[in-house]
């Protein structure tokens, strides 16, 4: 199938190494050689660029983006994204890209089909046995048994080898830059798409559960309460929308990926100057709990 634009998300793309911190004054403290290229440099990073996003049907030109957007959420994980990648585009009948709205025919910096982000469902029930989705499954129920109770485990378990209520992945990646505006309009058409799969008997089509692994960090030095309590731990969600997934999660828990993250995949994690551990946040939600969520997403990122 062609790419073609499904439905308008605009947003405003910033450098994601502008900030308060880049100001003139760094300047003065660099060395007086090679201080014409540093300002020249600076004045570079610190361009605001306004950029417009659409969302597009997937298609096979987007493999390079999409795989590249899944190795950074599994990171080195025993996961096939090769694999995931190819049944996302065979199942395009439901999911997005972002892509840039217009990219002007003679630039040569830009790539017409360069993927920014993308969201889709996966069923994990119907796709049992295939590779990619059990090496998911075995992830998420590894980390469970690590980092969560015996009974969680277990109930986890039972609900992904639940034949009669299936279980799909939910997929929302994007680029760090992409503003979290876009979301609305993506989820919105993604529940369509997944509604009218159901009605048309459409793989992806009917899920009784949705899973989540969000990318979610949380500072490197904890901070003991002034009583003397256990360290209170508060995740940030790097798609800040997913907070919304989060709190109509009936199971959840969080595990590291300190030690599979690098800086060619995930950058450097800091928020205002605090080191950050990265983490993955997986969440099991009620199908049935998508309408208070969307209300949710609504009443956050309209525009």
């Amino acid at each position: 199938m062609a790419s073609s634009a499904k439905r308008r998300a605009v947003g405003l793309g910033e450098n994601p190494e502008e900030s308060e911190n880049s100001s003139d004054e760094n300047l003065d403290e660099d060395d007086d050689s090679g201080e014409e290229d540093s300002e020249a440099s600076e004045e570079e990073i610190n361009e605001e660029v306004m950029v417009d996003f659409e969302a597009h049907t997937i298609s096979t030109n987007n493999y390079n983006g999409i795989k590249k957007l899944l190795q950074q959420l599994f990171l080195k994980a025993h996961v096939n994204t090769s694999e995931m990648t190819d049944l996302i585009i065979q199942q395009n009948h439901v999911g997005s890209v972002i892509k840039q709205a217009e990219v002007p025919e003679d630039s040569d910096d830009e790539d017409p089909d360069e993927v920014f982000g993308f969201i889709t469902m996966l069923n994990l029930t119907e796709r049992k046995g295939v590779q990619c989705v059990e090496e998911v499954k075995e992830l998420i129920v590894d980390q469970c048994e690590k980092n969560s109770t015996h009974s969680m485990t277990e109930q986890l378990e039972q609900i992904l080898n639940d034949t009669s209520k299936p279980v799909g992945l939910l997929l929302s990646e994007r680029f760090i830059n992409v503003p979290p505006q876009i979301a609305l309009p993506l989820h919105k058409q993604l529940q369509e798409e997944i509604s009218e799969a159901q009605r048309t008997n459409k793989p992806s089509g009917r899920c009784h559960y949705c899973l989540m692994i969000s990318k979610t960090c949380k500072e490197a030095t904890k901070s003991i309460p002034a009583r003397g309590g256990p360290p209170k731990e508060e995740y940030m969600f790097v798609n800040a929308e997913e907070e919304f997934f989060y709190e109509q999660a009936i199971m959840k828990f969080h595990y590291s990926v300190q030690e599979e993250a690098d800086s060619c995949l995930s950058g450097r994690w800091s928020f205002d100057d605090v080191p950050m551990k990265p983490f993955r946040t997986v969440m099991l939600i009620p199908a049935d709990k998508m309408p208070a969520i969307m209300d949710k997403l609504k009443e956050y990122l309209t525009v």
